[in-house]
């Protein structure tokens, strides 16, 4: 044994037992397991000498065989230390240190005569572990009815959540206590009704809490390959949570092979906000890069045509259908018979609104060269969107036949003269068997026409029916996609897919998701003021997210008039996103005229990096306020970013300790007016620029709702003259 593995003696209920106990490398972290009488596995974990996580139970429920929950003796029991740094192909940071202490026990079961291992590693940052199932006489094929992972927690907790849901996790946040949770259920729901509800008192990982001693925690999983989504439910009288994982149609919870293992489980603690927004355990749970060559994987900045439609002023489909939104809801008149591969839509009558229209993409194209992005998405493009939605049709799509008002070659050859790439769309409609039986042929299509980027949608009831978004079946689609695009050398942005779990260390390709409440909610009727300063919290624990900030017009009827929503965000809190909200691939979501109403604001989305070299969290406090610095990939230059979501507003105060102290450094900062409000007034904006050091200090007004965004680049001693130290 090392040292960093201990035996202690417990008590419980008069039995005396042994138990393991293992330390984090900076020894703040204590992890003990034990036996009960029963031979049950059960664990706890301690924070600086108290307890985080109280004792909790481990085990398995399979389906037609005897489970994996008691009747356990310990056969044997390994312990290593492992210490490593490793450089992303993209991220917050160029360097990421993996360093744990790992104890691996293997569970003897004698009534079925097989072993289960359970696998802890403890980090300075906190504890995943995970089941494995080696390959035995009495184990081969089995059944899982129901992980019984427990988390029981110490108090009634602050959580900030969202619903049980095995198919969106498109919901604003709700703030409450642990015991609070089922009565604050239907209002939670609210913001996005679903069919696919869990229980009144499930919520979805990553979940984020903090307890009235100020510590932080955070409960997640890493690695989901080959398995059900977790989610977890609570027994409200115990606060305990228990793992409740994704079925299948046949209400089973995964099928597995031995040898295999499950994602891991993880809990991260701290007594310090900004150190879960730091820390890197998610990834580093990962396997490593498996793409030898990553010259193709590159961040990128794009526009395109997606808020148009969005917003409703343009449509999706080229002719006339049903209106999006409100499919299947009543008869539409007219609508022509659509059928893939069936239809001539040369005969048919275009609506005047289709977005994907050659001239206008051409447009962007213009747009995105002059501005310099990389690349220009567009939506709408092929045939099928008139009934793609709400009828669960298997042949929706075939991703490679154009409406006849856009022209794949002329925009190709177009796009390649303005030095743009071009970013294919493919929305399934939830038809998994179709896009599977296209995806050979789609890739192939996107290569031959200078496509290196999809943007995969999966919006709607999984196709096979009776399968959901986050079971075991879908999970293993949505790999399959990330690995075939891999091989076609295609980065992948999901949209409706499951919520990350850190793979993109492995599959590096997999280069954005959304699966969160995006922008597009502020569209249909706006999310909370303070969401942003959630999800980094939450959502993006497991991976970036492509949430399509940079709106700049928040009053959605001057887009269109028959659309009365409100983008509830100031505009600085809008270019702050492009900070705070970390992803490799940011659009640039607003129309264009609405950026050239506001150039000198525009000025920073068109400066700021997509990719970094180092990231400092300068302050977090989770639902009220987050600021970042983040310098740029390869240069000496930062951008720093804040969302404030505290009603009434609040001063931000920062240090430029992250600065070169023999170097100079120009700041412009964009900042809420004083006048700013997200509701009221939020195009109120201030740009100024000044001379910073490492010894400077700002403090900054941010309104509800608002934020501020700052752009520091290096330059010359003599390029300072004239401007004032801040």
């Amino acid at each position: 044994m090392k040292k960093f593995v201990c035996l202690t003696v417990l008590l419980f209920s008069g039995a005396v037992l042994m138990a393991q106990e293992l330390m984090s490398p900076d020894g703040k972290f204590r992890m003990q397991f034990s036996l009960d009488v029963n031979g049950a596995p059960n664990y706890r974990l301690d924070y600086k000498g108290k307890a985080v996580i109280k004792p909790s139970k481990l085990g398995i429920e399979l389906k037609d065989k005897n489970s994996f929950l008691n009747g356990f003796s310990i056969k044997n029991s390994e312990s290593n230390p492992f210490d490593e740094t490793w450089q992303p192909v993209w991220g917050e940071w160029k360097n990421i240190r993996n360093q744990y202490n790992e104890w691996a026990v293997t569970l003897h079961q004698s009534s079925g005569d097989r072993d289960l291992i359970i696998r802890f590693r403890l980090f300075n940052d906190g504890l995943g572990f995970r089941y494995e199932f080696p390959a035995q006489k009495n184990l081969l094929h089995f059944v899982i009815k129901e992980e019984r992972t427990q988390f029981a927690m110490t108090g009634d907790h602050t959580a900030y959540w969202i619903s049980g849901d095995y198919d969106t996790q498109e919901y604003d946040y709700t703030t409450s206590k642990l015991s609070e949770i089922k009565g604050k259920y239907k209002e939670a729901r609210s913001s996005n009704a679903s069919q696919t509800a869990i229980a009144e008192t499930a919520v979805q990982t990553s979940l984020m809490m903090k307890t009235a001693e100020g510590i932080y925690i955070n409960l997640h999983e890493a690695a989901l390959i080959d398995y059900s989504c977790m989610h977890l439910n609570l027994d409200e009288k115990n606060l305990v949570f228990e793992s409740w994982l994704t079925p299948d149609p046949k209400g089973d919870k995964g099928t597995l092979q031995a040898s295999c293992t499950s994602p891991w489980r993880t809990i991260i603690v701290s007594d310090d906000a900004r150190d879960i927004l730091a820390s890197n355990m998610t990834i580093n749970l990962n396997e490593p890069n498996k793409i030898k060559d990553v010259s193709w994987i590159k961040p990128v900045k794009y526009v395109g045509v997606w808020w148009e439609m969005i917003t409703g002023k343009s449509t999706w489909a080229y002719t006339d259908g049903v209106p999006f939104g409100t499919e299947g809801t009543a008869a539409v008149k007219d609508v022509p018979s659509i059928k893939l591969g069936q239809t001539d839509f040369t005969k048919l009558k275009p609506n005047g609104k289709h977005g994907a229209n050659t001239a206008h993409v051409k447009e962007l194209i213009d747009f995105a060269s002059i501005h310099g992005f990389d690349g220009v998405l567009v939506e709408g493009w092929n045939e099928g969107w008139e009934d793609w939605f709400g009828y669960h049709k298997d042949l929706v799509f075939d991703f490679v036949t154009p409406y006849p008002d856009f022209d794949v070659v002329g925009i190709r050859e177009y796009a390649k003269s303005k030095g743009v790439k071009m970013i294919m769309h493919h929305e399934t409609s939830g038809s998994v068997r179709n896009y599977e039986r296209h995806l050979d042929t789609a890739f192939k299509f996107m290569k031959a026409n200078n496509y290196d980027a999809v943007k995969t949608g999966y919006v709607g009831d999984i196709v096979p029916l009776g399968n959901y978004h986050y079971n075991q079946w879908m999970v293993n689609h949505y790999q399959y996609v990330i690995e075939k695009a891999a091989q076609y050398k295609i980065m992948v942005n999901a949209h409706e897919a499951i919520r990350p779990t850190g793979i993109y260390r492995t599959w590096p390709n997999m280069i954005g998701n959304e699966s969160a409440r995006g922008t597009e909610f502020q569209a249909f009727g706006g999310s909370k003021p303070n969401h942003v300063t959630l999800l980094p919290f939450t959502r993006l624990i497991g991976g970036p997210m492509d949430f399509t900030p940079g709106i700049f017009e928040m009053d959605i009827s001057k887009i269109n008039p028959n659309n009365n929503s409100h983008v509830n965000s100031t505009l600085a809190n809008q270019l702050a996103l492009y900070v705070t909200m970390y992803s490799p691939l940011q659009m640039a979501a607003d129309l264009p005229e609405n950026y050239n109403r506001f150039l000198d604001a525009f000025q920073f989305i068109k400066d700021v990096a997509v990719d970094w070299d180092d990231s400092k969290y300068l302050e977090a406090e989770p639902g009220d306020f987050i600021t970042v610095a983040r310098k740029a990939k390869g240069s000496n230059n930062w951008f720093v970013g804040n969302v404030t979501g505290v009603v009434g507003g609040r001063v931000s105060t920062i240090d430029f300790d992250f600065l070169d102290s023999d170097k100079f450094y120009v700041a412009t900062i964009y900042s809420d007016a004083k006048t700013a409000h997200y509701k009221t007034n939020p195009q109120a904006y201030e740009i100024k620029k000044v001379l910073v050091s490492k010894k400077s200090k700002l403090k900054q007004w941010a309104a509800e709702g608002g934020g501020y965004a700052i752009s520091i680049m290096e330059v010359d001693k003599a390029n300072t003259k004239g401007l004032k130290k801040l």
